[in-house]
């Protein structure tokens, strides 16, 4: 069985402003809701991702049902009044310009969510490469479980150094039919999509077949009697997360149907090269608020004996304006990301307040200067060491890293039915 195939892909017809169409993924700017406010403005009464998606920012609303009908609502009239084609069967090369012109080159299909499994320990083909946060997937549960249409923002990584999957597209892509090419809102660069032949998708599926073959695997990683990682999430792990405890949930609620046809045995991802050069990983820095601050700092230095100077695991305060190196000299954790992870999840257990995750250090640096406030600066990961830490410690702690800015992340275009 395939763990990567072809999808019943839907985009709006060509009337539609594609420019107002595509919003940032919902778990962007999360500290930021006047960005979301402009994003009202731009997209106005044109028809728009927006109105099918939950920004994370507005999650703790009182007014959550209202905004899950809203969804739905929007969704059932986008289908009735025809504002989508559907493109059966397809498979789409797309190229992302980003904010600064790197591209990044993937491919949009669906996968099968019986080959994935987001706990720590997982060996399944399709795995997370980040602790998958219980209480954060009934909310996304609930905003799938009504609507008849999903979005994704879901990106898997292949571990593909001799370029098989998808750079061979770009040499094919002037014979294949445009799709969409237009301006993403807000800074967010260019997109241009392109569906894929039944050659390029044959070709496709053999060069994965290849890099899932065991003996490759093991060669490759010096393993043996490993389970094959075929795909890593990238981003989106806690929607794709919700999408597999969604099908779950269907599976246990009809025991005796065949659901092995079901729409919602599967997910639509873009599947995106590790080896591209336009993909960088960046750390997610903390910003934690309502605290006391030099309680919370003495806790830390005390748990992690915290140091100035040296050689070890790494960061930066910030705080009453002042920028502090901390070397820690007694990790918990591989990474400096988990150390300070397991400490903070800690102390905020036991004496309250709340974290937030933030890409780009310039953010920390404003929203750590509100009172009972302090941010977090960590280090960069190296991305060649992705698959190897996953396949040997199972999934990284959670928000290690970042695949690029936060206006760079993927936006809401395709779409696919996930009611029969």
């Amino acid at each position: 069985m395939k763990t990567f195939k072809e999808a019943d892909i839907l985009l709006p017809g060509k009337e539609v402003n594609m420019e107002k169409w595509s919003v940032i993924a919902c778990d962007q700017f999360t500290s930021e809701p006047e960005y979301w406010e402009e994003v009202k403005k731009f997209a106005g009464d044109s028809p728009s991702t927006l109105d099918m998606i939950l920004p994370e920012v507005y999650l703790e609303q009182e007014n959550h049902e209202e905004q899950l009908k809203n969804i739905e609502a929007s969704m059932n009239k986008y289908l009735h009044e025809k504002v989508f084609t559907e493109y059966k069967d397809a498979m789409i090369y797309v190229e992302r310009t980003d904010s600064v012109g790197n591209v990044r080159a993937g491919i949009v299909g669906k996968i099968d969510l019986e080959q994935y499994d987001y706990s720590k320990k997982s060996t399944s083909f399709i795995r997370a490469t980040e602790a998958t946060v219980a209480e954060r997937i009934p909310a996304r549960v609930e905003i799938r479980n009504k609507p008849v249409v999903e979005l994704p923002h879901v990106m898997l990584l292949v571990d593909d150094a001799g370029k098989h999957v998808i750079e061979p597209c770009e040499q094919e892509k002037e014979h294949l039919p445009l799709l969409y090419d237009f301006d993403l809102m807000m800074g967010g660069g260019h997109l241009c999509g392109y569906l894929l032949g039944k050659e390029e998708k044959k070709r496709i599926e053999k060069a994965l077949t290849f890099l899932a073959d065991p003996k490759c695997f093991a060669d490759k990683y010096h393993v043996k009697d490993r389970p094959v990682l075929l795909f890593a999430v990238g981003d989106g792990n806690h929607s794709l997360a919700a999408a597999k405890a969604y099908y779950e949930q269907l599976k246990a609620a009809h025991p005796d149907e065949d659901l092995s046809e079901h729409p919602a045995r599967y997910a639509l991802v873009e599947v995106v090269n590790l080896h591209s050069p336009a993909l960088q990983f960046e750390a997610i820095h903390r910003i934690v608020t309502g605290v006391h601050v030099e309680d919370l700092l003495s806790k830390m230095n005390a748990a992690l004996h915290i140091k100035k100077e040296g050689k070890g695991q790494t960061f930066y305060t910030i705080y009453n304006g002042k920028k502090k190196k901390c070397v820690i000299e007694r990790p918990t954790s591989k990474l400096t990301v988990g150390s300070l992870q397991r400490f903070l999840d800690g102390y905020l257990a036991h004496n309250g307040g709340k974290i937030d995750y933030i890409h780009g250090e310039e953010v920390v640096e404003s929203l750590a200067r509100e009172k009972d406030s302090i941010g977090f600066i960590l280090p960069d990961m190296g991305k060649e060491e992705l698959f190897p830490t996953v396949i040997h410690d199972g999934a990284l702690p959670r928000k290690t890293f970042s695949m690029g800015h936060a206006q760079d992340k993927r936006y809401y275009t395709e779409c696919r039915k996930i009611r029969k």
